[in-house]
């Protein structure tokens, strides 16, 4: 599949546009080693979005929360778990924020900005803070269980 490539600008703008869920459907955050890909449209129905969730199998501490538009362009991911190499070479810790960047997609990742993310520890927390950053405004319903 050929890479779709969106100007930093648009990409911007899709990052801002307020995303609702699709439908009501209950959805159950994955288990050890699954992941999750839950439909959302913005407002006026015009694009299509995805939040992916995933999480280690492995590494138990390892997650990742995902905002994608047009099916395969990453607009912004959350990694918890382990450090990524940027192109220039610079080592980004854990936790870390990829953003779309024009020309490069999402392989540039950030450090990642005060105020952001309230608990990083606390997984539905880190949840609620991924989908306000990505502007999912009305966010789609989790049952939540003892085991998440």
């Amino acid at each position: 599949m050929a890479e779709i490539q969106l100007s930093q600008s648009e990409a911007d703008l899709l990052l801002a546009m307020q995303k609702i869920k699709v439908d009501d459907t209950l959805w159950n955050l994955p288990d050890f080693g699954g992941k999750l890909s839950i439909p959302l449209i913005s407002y006026d129905k015009k694009e299509r979005f995805s939040l992916d969730i995933w999480r280690g199998g492995i590494d138990l501490k390892r997650q990742k929360y995902q905002s994608r538009s047009r099916d395969a362009v990453v607009l912004a991911r959350l990694d918890i778990g382990s450090p990524h190499r940027n192109p220039d070479g610079l080592e980004v810790g854990v936790p870390h924020l990829h953003l779309y960047r024009e020309g490069y997609g999402d392989k540039w990742a950030f450090e990642i900005p005060e105020g952001i993310f309230a608990d990083i520890n606390n997984r539905w927390q880190t949840l609620a803070d991924f989908m306000k950053y990505c502007n999912i405004t009305q966010s789609p319903q989790f049952r939540r269980d003892l085991l998440t």
